[in-house]
């Protein structure tokens, strides 16, 4: 049994939602690091394991898109929630193909947001092939 705590990062370039993240996620009893920019995160990923990552879509400089792409591809067993505030069916169906686990317009009910985090983690316990 893993009895290191589950680390979420967080990726929003508005201050304010990453931090109203981070606290109600370490409420559930997760470790989060929060960033304003996608290439700071990336570095950080590379020191560290996270089993997820909630990402702003729209960002200056590398977006949510870019992001995904990059951690589907370095890092497949991170899971990646999308939010965002420029919510259009384009947008959703791009992250979907993307590999996204989860898709949410700003503003975002957070019972629902920890609901799909707490999804996410229950199929690695159920699926995952490590002991």
């Amino acid at each position: 049994m893993n009895t290191q705590p589950v680390r979420i990062m967080v990726i929003d370039d508005e201050k304010v939602v990453g931090d109203m993240l981070r606290i109600h996620l370490a409420k559930q009893g997760f470790t989060v690091e929060t960033f304003l920019d996608a290439p700071a995160a990336l570095r950080r990923l590379a020191e560290e394991r996270f089993a997820l990552i909630i990402t702003d879509f729209k960002m200056k400089g590398m977006d949510g898109m870019e992001l995904l792409k990059i951690v589907k591809s370095d890092y497949p067993h991170v899971h990646v929630i999308m939010i965002t505030a420029f919510a259009h069916l384009d947008t959703a169906i791009e992250a979907f193909r993307g590999q996204v686990h989860d898709f949410f317009p700003k503003p975002f009910k957070i019972k629902e947001l920890l609901a799909s985090v707490n999804r996410a983690l229950e199929r690695d316990e159920t699926s995952s092939p490590q002991a």
